[in-house]
């Protein structure tokens, strides 16, 4: 199935519940908004596009549920639920962009039934876009690829983190449709373990070659000349960094002294055509992720924990943005990009 869908039903939102893997494949069901909060803030659905899905899917849900008897007080609970599911994850640009999409689709309807279907059928339409987006990102992105490339990747930036497809890893799974042999060293990504969790296991089941090496181990496999580029996603594009999960950018310094091309590949929606690095609130992750691994315990339970959720890379740093809109060289002028 698809990550991230709404079921007829019962007029829910289903996913797939990534934090189980890859022990096992399973689909929730979150009947209520809480249940959907709790499944992004929890990383059961995550991935910048997948989140924009759920943010849309969020307010289908509010409106689905609300028990509003007027126009005006439904609104107003549309608006907390917009609150409430843009909080979980304030780095993550696409969220905020779903639930927006959404409020905003439904702004000239005229009652209740109205409401209910512009926000399903907004919802449903980032969703199918997101698919669509995502294979035009592959396309342009694979024509960067060399037939026998091996891709460094960090996190998960494939159809788990997306409605389907995916971004960066969408450029892979685009270059071998093309017929090109890519391989795909996947880093760990800790405290989480996105990468060998996720990517690993997503490129196993679709017969891509991926080997899984420690997050310390990419300088290395670079000055061993194991790696032809490093190809990441992104939570947040601003007008002089990319965000993206935390380690992104110790791969693009170890890449640019290796010359190594870095590229991140993100739809539009996730650029911020306003912020800037200062700016923008870094999500700060519980510290028992770093404490602990599951119930086995790493460190000393009362000892001081950083631990942000994302990184910033300069500019300077990134070789190409990957977009549905073609590829763009820094330094360019975001303006471009809606061009």
């Amino acid at each position: 199935m698809r990550t991230i869908d709404w079921n007829e039903e019962s007029n829910s939102v289903v996913l797939v519940d990534q934090t189980l893997l890859p022990q096992e494949y399973k689909v929730i069901e979150c009947k209520t908004l809480s249940s959907l909060c709790e499944a992004i803030q929890s990383l059961r659905i995550r991935g910048a596009p997948a989140l924009g899905a759920a943010g849309g899917f969020g307010i289908a849900l509010a409106a689905y549920l609300s028990g509003a008897k007027d126009i005006e007080s439904m609104t107003k609970d549309l608006k907390v639920a917009a609150k409430a599911l843009k909080s979980t994850r304030p780095t993550a640009v696409n969220l905020a962009w779903g639930v927006d999409r959404v409020l905003n689709a439904i702004s000239d309807a005229f009652d209740f039934r109205g409401i209910r279907d512009i926000a399903l059928q907004e919802a449903r339409y980032i969703a199918e876009e997101d698919i669509e987006t995502n294979k035009l990102i592959g396309k342009y992105g694979a024509k960067l690829l060399k037939d026998g490339d091996t891709v460094l990747t960090h996190c998960n930036a494939g159809r788990l983190a997306c409605v389907d497809w995916g971004t960066a890893l969408g450029v892979v799974r685009s270059a071998i449709a093309d017929g090109k042999e890519i391989k795909v060293l996947a880093c760990e990504t800790r405290p989480l373990n996105q990468g060998s969790r996720i990517t690993t296991w997503e490129l196993m089941q679709d017969k891509i070659p991926v080997t899984l090496i420690a997050d310390s181990m990419a300088g290395w496999a670079m000055r061993q000349g194991l790696v032809n580029s490093v190809l990441v996603g992104a939570d947040r594009i601003t007008q002089d960094v990319v965000f993206n999960k935390i380690g992104t950018y110790t791969h693009s310094i170890l890449a640019r002294e290796h010359e190594i091309p870095f590229y991140v590949a993100a739809p539009v929606s996730t650029f911020d055509f306003e912020g800037w690095e200062g700016s923008i609130e870094v999500e700060m992750r519980n510290p028992d992720e770093l404490r602990f691994a599951g119930c086995q315990q790493l460190a000393p339970e009362d000892v001081p924990v950083y631990n942000p959720a994302f990184d910033a890379t300069p500019m300077e740093n990134v070789t190409a943005l990957i977009t549905e809109r073609g590829v763009f060289y820094p330094p360019i002028l975001l303006d471009e990009v809606l061009v």
